[in-house]
């Protein structure tokens, strides 16, 4: 009994073997995966919603990710809204902020991202949210292990000021802040996913936050093809691998691998009413 709760079906990486790799991920045991609709941009918000109409036990998101913020239009928050009356359409995301690379500014990051917010509350769906902060000054962190710093002040601002009051709650993608961080999120109703960085051996600050979630606010993903778990790291993720993060966390959590695959699911179950 598997989850993969943050998947990227549609990306070139995919090409060769897609529909293999999707096989593999059902017979690994994924019962249920969620895939994102980022896309290419804006103009690429139903990109993940073809999985989810040809496989039952797949489901879909659509957001635009701040890297694309630049590229937002009017016409990207109305389409948006059409693709969350999908019956397969169970959340709004990965949205967020990026202060690591900075491919969008940082005020027009923070606009798209509220005026996304306003649409998932409108639609009455919970959200997936990206955060990254920008590295610290002479840091050799590696990438999403890394300290987090001020995205994480703006997210939790803006999350408190634009969405705590909707009660919808939502998704912190791919975990990677501290306890202070994991427990604000926690507060403002969300749950932490975490992804295969969770298996690396820096990662201590993911691995504090996954040995202190509460077993009913956890969920697991792979975020492939990117981060894949040991022993496959440096290899292109792929859904199937979240087993090997489910069992790294049952680990830590001194549960079985079984155990923490059923609750995950669970966890996703009632997050999103299905």
């Amino acid at each position: 009994m598997l989850l993969d709760s943050h998947a990227h079906l549609d990306g070139p990486q995919f090409a060769a073997d897609r529909d293999a790799m999707i096989a593999r991920a059902h017979d690994s045991g994924i019962e249920l995966l969620l895939a994102i609709g980022n896309g290419d941009g804006p103009d690429d918000l139903a990109c993940a919603l073809p999985f989810a109409e040809r496989y039952d036990w797949v489901y879909a998101s659509a957001g635009v990710h701040p890297h694309e913020a630049k590229l937002v239009e009017e016409r990207h928050y109305a389409e948006l809204l059409r693709l969350a009356a999908h019956p397969k359409l169970i959340a709004i995301g990965e949205i967020g902020l990026d202060y690591w690379y900075e491919h969008s500014p940082r005020d027009l990051q923070q606009q798209v991202f509220r005026r996304q917010l306003a649409v998932a509350a409108q639609a009455k769906l919970p959200i997936l949210i990206h955060c990254r902060p920008a590295p610290a000054a002479g840091s050799a962190a590696l990438p999403h292990t890394e300290t987090p710093t001020d995205a994480w002040d703006d997210l939790l601002r803006i999350l408190r000021e634009d969405w705590a009051a909707t009660g919808l709650g939502g998704v912190m993608h791919c975990f990677t802040g501290d306890l202070a961080q994991a427990r604000a999120s926690l507060d403002l109703g969300f749950l932490l996913s975490f992804a295969g960085n969770l298996t690396y051996p820096k990662a201590l600050n993911i691995q504090e936050a996954a040995r202190m979630v509460p077993l009913d606010r956890y969920l697991l993903e792979t975020d492939c093809p990117y981060l894949a778990p040991a022993p496959h790291r440096g290899q292109r993720n792929e859904p199937a691998y979240v087993a090997d993060t489910t069992r790294y966390f049952a680990n830590l959590r001194g549960i079985t691998p079984e155990e923490a695959g059923a609750q995950a699911l669970a966890n996703f179950r009632r997050l999103f009413g299905i």
